[in-house]
């Protein structure tokens, strides 16, 4: 079955950097566009950033735009996530698949904490 697996959050000040990965298994992983989504609590999933199943495109939210890359290694079948510049609004807890309705199961995410 499909397992995604998120890592790399923890606690950083604002301006600060971190580097997600989620690491996919039981998929044509190359075969898919991807995407990170974040939630807080009492929020619904939103998207942060999408990349084509070829890595040719990206879209990024308009909060994350110019802060935000992300890209993807089909050879290891993982995403990543590259946050730089880093706010306060930006603490949430994040994951990645494929929309907001998943098709997959949601990881456990990742928490991400930035402190003022």
């Amino acid at each position: 079955q499909v397992q995604l697996v998120d890592s790399g959050g923890g606690l950083v000040q604002a301006g600060g950097s971190l580097r997600l990965s989620c690491a996919a298994s039981g998929l044509s992983f190359s075969t898919y566009a991807m995407g990170w989504f974040r939630q807080t609590l009492g929020k619904e999933r939103e998207l942060v950033a999408a990349i084509n199943a070829i890595g040719s495109t990206t879209y990024y939210a308009n909060f994350v735009k110019g802060r935000f890359t992300i890209s993807r290694d089909d050879v290891t079948s993982t995403l990543y996530l590259q946050m730089n510049s880093l706010k306060p609004e930006d603490t949430a807890r994040y994951y990645c698949n494929q929309s907001p309705l998943g098709p997959w199961p949601w990881g456990q995410g990742t928490q991400v904490t930035v402190s003022s």
